[in-house]
């Protein structure tokens, strides 16, 4: 039934590929899109840095970037996730998959419609179910968070990061003005309050405490002034760098559930 079922995922973030992951996982083919130059914050566990790298592994599990529509059959047969940059699904009417889903949280709908698919699910807030898509699934953390609505909206978007070990927006890094981020410093890399960790121009970016930076965007990526540029993780483990993360394997695990509910009868 799986191997079968074709599900299209707009979006590669973070977010996005702890969905595939769980996808593929289920062996469902899928095919994911992105915008030309994303600008993911955990790079390490993005499906979207295949845009740039060519390609992408996270926890076992590989996207490819494919640039044409005939190169998907060989991708998968190759057990690869195929991600095209087409931020407007153009590819939408030509692959006719099964299942699309709204991954990209961009907190707003960009023309999503229930004839988009047979079964079209949207992640977060911006998104009715009912009218916009058949399943919404709640993003906020706390006890909702991965719940399935068939009716009405997700919870409005908080603004305050989720909490680990007791901080939450002291751990994001966020551009002090517009311009162009640059940092010398990798992912992974232990941090100190007050330290630099990278400039917009003339303006600094430093850490609000010590850490881990579990994510950092892209050096030369064009940022406006308040954008997401880093997260700091206060506990240091080195491997929740290369990890999904709790959210994202929930959100997953609420989308199969609703790909289930509709195609496992």
């Amino acid at each position: 039934m799986g191997i079968d079922l074709c599900i299209l995922i707009k979006g590669a973030g973070e977010m996005a590929s702890g969905v595939a992951w769980r996808l593929f996982q289920s062996r469902f083919r899928l095919v994911m899109t992105e915008t030309a130059r994303p600008l993911a914050v955990r790079r390490a566990v993005s499906f979207c840095e295949a845009v740039h790298e060519g390609q992408k592994a996270v926890e076992g599990v590989t996207a490819q970037h494919v640039r044409r529509m005939d190169q998907l059959a060989e991708t998968w047969a190759q057990g690869r996730i195929p991600l095209l940059v087409d931020p407007a699904l153009s590819v939408l009417p030509r692959l006719r998959p099964q299942v699309l889903v709204e991954a990209t949280l961009n907190k707003r709908n960009a023309g999503l419609s229930l004839r988009d698919a047979p079964l079209v699910i949207a992640l977060g807030p911006g998104f009715e179910a009912g009218r916009d898509a058949h399943f919404v699934v709640e993003t906020n953390r706390g006890h909702n968070l991965g719940r399935l609505y068939e009716r009405g909206t997700a919870e409005a978007n908080t603004g305050v990061p989720g909490n680990i070990a007791g901080r939450t927006w002291e751990r994001v890094l966020r551009a002090p003005a517009d311009g162009v981020f640059e940092t010398d410093l990798s992912l992974g890399a232990m941090v100190e309050a007050g330290q630099e960790v990278g400039r917009v121009g003339d303006s600094p970016v430093r850490a609000q405490l010590a850490g881990m930076l579990r994510g950092l965007i892209r050096p030369g990526a064009p940022v406006t002034k308040g954008l997401k540029v880093g997260d700091v993780d206060p506990r240091g483990e080195a491997c929740y760098l290369h990890t999904i993360s709790d959210k994202a394997l929930s959100l997953g695990g609420s989308v199969l559930e609703a790909v289930l509910r509709v195609y496992n009868k």
